[in-house]
Parts: C-alpha cells; structure tokens; sequence
C-alpha cells in the first residue's frame, strides 16, 4: 500500500473511530436532555442529571469540527493527488495557490466560528466556511458522482457538514429564545444530518469499493480506453519492474 492509500483510508478511519461514536453519544444525550425537559414539566424535577445538556452542547461542538475535518481531508486526497497526477503546479500556479488558500481559509473560518460570540460574526464565519467547502468542492478530482447525486456520498457529506456548520452558529441562539424557535430549527437540522449520516455509512462503504488504489489506477484505465465495460475483452497484464 503506497502512501496516498493510507491518506485515503484516513478518512473512513477517521469517521468509524471518531465521528459515529461520537454521533451515538449525542443522539443518547439529546433524548435524554429531552425526556429531563418532560419530566421536569409533568412533575417540577427528574433523575436525569441537568449536565446531560452541557454534554450534549458540548459533544455537538466537537462533532462540527471532526465532520468539518474529515471532510476536508478527503477533498485534499482527491485534489492534491489531482494536482500531483497532472502536475497542475507547473501548468497552473495560481490554481493550485489558490486552492492551498481555500484549505487555510476554511480552517481559519471554522476556528473563528467557534471563537465568535455576537451573531453577526457567527453569520459571517459560518458562511465563509461554507463557502470554502462548496468551492473546494467543485475542484478537479472530487469523487463526485454527480449523476447519482442522490446516493453520493459526496453530496451526502457535504450537506452534512454545511448542516453542522449551521448548528453550530446557532448554538447560542438556542438559549437566548424563549419562543422555542431556534431549538425546532436545531431539532430539524440535527435530524437531517443524522439520517444523512446514516447514508454516509452506507454510500461511504460503496465507495471504498469503488475508488481503486493506486496500484489499481492502471488497470482501470485500460478498461475504460478498451470499452470492457460494455464488451468482453481481455486485458494483458502489466509487467511488473525487476529488482
């Protein structure tokens, strides 16, 4: 397994460690946080201890940042191998410049994010993060599969991220509002993504079958310049380097 392989299985790696755990945990804390809120309606006081809320606000702000993060790991492995197959860094300097300044932008974005308390910040700052990411998107490279766009995992990610991003920037809000709102905008997100997330795990296992590694890149290739996709052929296999 070459290098760009392991970079490319960070990803999946990332997500099964860290993200869906964490999603389970979020998930237990947000029903518990609202059977507490029940209890408390119907009898003045519950069991659930009142922590349960600030460890779901809290798991939520980690969660924005590792689906955040692994989303734009995935895209550097798509566009940066893009940019070493073609060696756009030669033919197209400024593309690739620019394409580096999306990456620090979106980290700087998401960082002031979380560090901004007046709304207006929260707004600028979480548009700018989106933004980057749906930029950073559209690059060469990408494992889009935009004509199945309904079962890709691309745009399943994407929005997803975009959705935590959203979340987040509301956060405080939620707090603030006695009418309720901003916390059935937050339950409508949250429960969006999750059945998005669901998608992911699925369309995320589909796609680790379909991406070759890299030793699988050539092979692929000739099946397409051959048309083996669409008639019987047979394929003369590489000769492997001598030692």
């Amino acid at each position: 397994m070459e290098f760009r392989d392991a970079i490319l299985l960070l990803h999946p790696a990332i997500a099964v460690l860290v993200v869906f755990p964490l999603i389970g945990v979020i998930v237990n804390r947000a029903l518990q946080v609202r059977q507490r809120r029940l209890q408390t309606l119907a009898i003045g006081k519950s069991k659930i201890p009142a922590t349960v809320g600030q460890e779901h606000t809290q798991l939520g702000r980690w969660l924005t940042g590792a689906v955040v993060g692994i989303v734009l790991i995935a895209f550097a492995n798509d566009i940066f191998g893009n940019i070493l197959d073609k060696q756009l860094w030669m033919k197209a300097p400024f593309q690739v410049v620019f394409i580096g300044l999306l990456f620090v932008a979106a980290i700087a974005s998401l960082y002031l994010l979380y560090q901004a308390k007046q709304k207006n910040w929260r707004a600028i700052f979480a548009t700018l993060t989106g933004m980057a990411l749906v930029v950073l998107g559209c690059q060469d490279g990408i494992y889009r599969k935009t004509d199945q766009w309904y079962i890709s995992h691309y745009y399943y990610g994407l929005v997803s991220a975009l959705l935590m991003i959203i979340s987040l920037s509301i956060l405080p809000e939620i707090y603030k509002d006695k009418t309720n709102r901003w916390r059935k905008v937050h339950i409508t997100i949250s429960s969006l993504a999750l059945l998005l997330f669901i998608g992911q795990g699925i369309t995320g296992t589909r796609s680790l079958l379909e991406v070759p590694l890299t030793w699988q890149e050539r092979y692929i290739n000739m099946l397409y310049e051959q048309k083996c996709d669409t008639k019987p052929c047979i394929i003369q296999p590489l000769s492997l380097p001598k030692n």
